[in-house]
This record gives structure tokens, C-alpha cells and sequence, in this order.
């Protein structure tokens, strides 16, 4: 467990904060849904409430986007729910931005919790404070960005809720500061990465999904995502190929291409890559941290797993791989016919997750 007024030393933290306008966009998005299962009551004595199912796509946009500066970021967040009602943050992964909670968030709004989505690093809204910063996208420092978040919304604990980068950060969050977490719902289980293993091959089928973290390990990966029509055309190809259930329609992507734009995201997404591959170097500043990490810390909080049926980077065997890195109250569910991006191809499944852990 890593103390805050470390974590305080390692990066600064910030104060303050100010709204900006999000134009809303109209446009339908049909997907595939999943169905969510009943929680257990909280210590037993009270059964979860049933979140009411919405179809895809009901959504399209969020009210507004608010600033706030946290740590080394002036983070861009959605905010959704009651002012003191218990807090959920829902993480975003690549290459999506926090349009994946676009109908999450209205409904777990409307269970009484205060939903916070921000842009990670490198995304929409957010930016460095700094113009000399490293623009640096290593797993704990994308960690600690969150924790930055909490500190300066005075968030003690919260739901934490993921997927893709996004698990990756709340699995992060719950293993080493497992103080600031009430539950955590985990897309895809544990997927802390540990460098060192990451230089060992994988079957083919694997290694074949894994396409664009190869390609981006060369230069010519890094002009393509420099280069916005490129960029645009290689995230929409992911989409195609991980989510192949998802019928979504361009409106629905172009919503989340508008926050690749962000000047920082080739150099974060770039980073992210290389750094786990052990192609690119981090900061000693997280050094500590990495040690943690590679030592696959088990998570202690309430955790609900969730894999994806047709997501070709979910592991076989039902969540059996990492069912050992959990170690408190716990609960699977494997969703048929969805794809990658789970919260946003089945929102009422993932919202029903999210009570449901609260609940565990």
C-alpha cells in the first residue's frame, strides 16, 4: 500500500476548478446487449436494485465538460448524478474516449451515485500543465492521475468501473491503494502489465489481435497516428475488428475521434505501447511503483470481472486466469455477443455491475 503523502511527493497536486460547454450531437447507435445478473445485498440484508434496461446508443452526448487541475493535468471530466451521492469513476480505454459511459452514466445517475468520467491523459480535454512535461503514458503514472483526480474533487473513495486502459488503472488503484476503493467492476479481469513478461510471445491467435501495439513500435506506426487521417482510419479499424458485433454507426465514432485530437494523444498513445513492450523508458519517479506492480499485488476490494464474448482480447477459460489475483468478494460474468468495448455495446449489463459490486 503506497501512503498519500508519498504519493503527494512523487507528483503535484492541484486545486480549482471551472466548466466548459460540450455540444450535443444527435445520432442513434444500436449494439448488442448482454443481461447483468441480481446482486447480493450489502452485508446481506439488502438485495441490489434492478438498473432499467436502455438500449444502446440511447445517449449521445453528456451535458458539459468541467476542468479541474489534479496533479500534473488540467483534467477534462464528465459529470453525471447527485452533488453527495456515492461516487462512481468510470475509465476509458484506446481507442475510445468517455462517450464508452455515454448511457452508463445517465443510468447510475439515476440510481443516486455521482458518476465521474474523465478523458485520461493525452485525451479530449485533459492536458499538461506543463509544456516541458514528459509526455509520459506508463501504467502508474496513468494511475496516479486518478488518484490526483480524487484528491483535488475530495473524492476519499469511490466505485471504481473500466475497461482496456481503463481496468488496467483501477486494477492499479485497487491493489496498491485499495483505502480509496469501495468496489471495483474490472473489464477483462486483471491486466496489470508486468514488462519483463511482456518480452515473452504469446500464442498466434494472441500475438495476431495484439497487431497495432507491434506496428506502433516502429516509426512508421508513430507518423501514422502524427497524421490525423490516418490516426482517425486505424482507430476506426480497431473498432471494426474488436467490437465485430457492434453495429454502430459513424456519428457514434466520430463523437470519440474528435478527442484524438488532443496534441498530446500520438505521443501518450505512442508511449503506452512501447513502454510495455520495454521498447521506451518510464520516469524514475514511478519506479517504485513498477516493482509493486510486477509483482503481481493481489486485489482485496469487492470486485465484479467481466469479459466480453466476442472481444478477441478476452482470455478463455471464463476468467479462470486471474480468478487468483482477487482475494475479496467476488463475482464473474461473461457477456455473449459483446465486443471490446463493453460499457458502451452493453450499458445497462455494465451500469447493473457497478450496483451490484456496491452491493457485494
Amino acid at each position: 500500500m503506497i501512503n498519500r503523502r508519498t504519493f503527494s511527493k512523487a507528483v503535484g497536486l492541484g486545486t480549482g476548478a471551472a466548466a466548459i460547454s460540450l455540444a450535443g450531437l444527435q445520432a442513434g447507435a444500436r449494439a448488442a446487449t448482454g443481461a447483468g445478473e441480481a446482486g447480493h445485498g450489502r452485508g446481506g440484508d439488502k438485495a441490489a436494485p434492478t438498473v432499467p434496461a436502455v438500449p444502446p446508443g440511447t445517449h449521445t452526448s453528456f451535458d458539459r465538460i468541467k476542468q479541474v487541475r489534479a496533479g500534473i493535468l488540467d483534467v477534462g471530466y464528465a459529470e453525471a448524478g447527485p452533488a453527495h451521492g456515492p461516487v462512481v469513476i468510470c475509465l476509458h480505454g484506446w481507442p475510445y474516449d468517455i462517450h464508452s459511459f455515454v448511457d452508463v452514466a445517465p443510468l447510475l445517475a439515476a440510481q443516486g451515485y455521482r458518476v465521474i468520467v474523465p478523458f485520461l491523459r493525452g485525451h479530449g480535454t485533459t492536458r499538461f500543465l506543463s509544456a516541458r512535461a514528459f509526455r509520459n503514458a506508463q501504467q502508474s503514472a496513468i494511475a496516479l492521475d486518478i488518484i490526483a483526480l480524487m484528491d483535488a474533487l475530495k473524492i476519499d473513495h469511490a466505485l471504481l468501473a473500466g475497461f482496456d486502459w481503463g481496468t488496467r488503472t483501477a486494477d492499479i488503484i485497487a491493489a496498491l491503494w485499495p483505502e480509496r476503493v469501495k468496489g471495483l467492476v474490472s473489464v477483462s479481469g486483471y491486466i496489470i502489465t508486468n514488462v519483463g513478461a511482456q518480452k515473452q510471445p504469446i500464442p498466434p491467435k494472441a500475438e495476431y489481435a495484439w497487431w497495432y501495439q507491434y506496428y506502433f513500435a516502429t516509426e512508421r506506426g508513430r507518423l501514422a497516428m502524427e497524421n490525423k487521417a490516418d490516426r482517425h482510419d486505424l482507430c476506426r479499424l480497431v473498432w471494426d475488428t474488436v467490437s465485430p458485433t457492434w453495429d454502430f454507426d459513424d456519428a457514434t465514432f466520430e463523437r470519440t475521434a474528435a478527442a484524438f485530437e488532443n496534441p498530446d494523444y500520438a505521443a501518450i498513445v505512442i508511449h503506452n505501447y512501447r513502454w510495455r513492450l520495454g521498447l521506451a523508458d518510464g520516469e524514475a519517479r514511478y519506479e517504485r511503483y513498477e516493482r509493486k506492480l510486477a509483482a503481481r499485488p493481489v486485489i482485496g476490494v469487492p470486485t465484479i470481472t467481466l469479459d466480453a464474448e466476442r472481444d478477441p482480447f478476452t482470455a478463455p477459460g471464463d476468467g479462470a486466469s486471474y480468478r487468483d489475483r482477487f482475494t475479496g468478494k467476488y463475482a464473474h460474468r461473461t457477456l455473449t455477443g459483446i465486443g471490446h468495448n463493453l460499457p458502451q455495446e452493453a450499458p445497462t449489463a455494465f451500469a447493473q455491475a457497478v450496483v451490484d459490486v456496491d452491493h457485494l
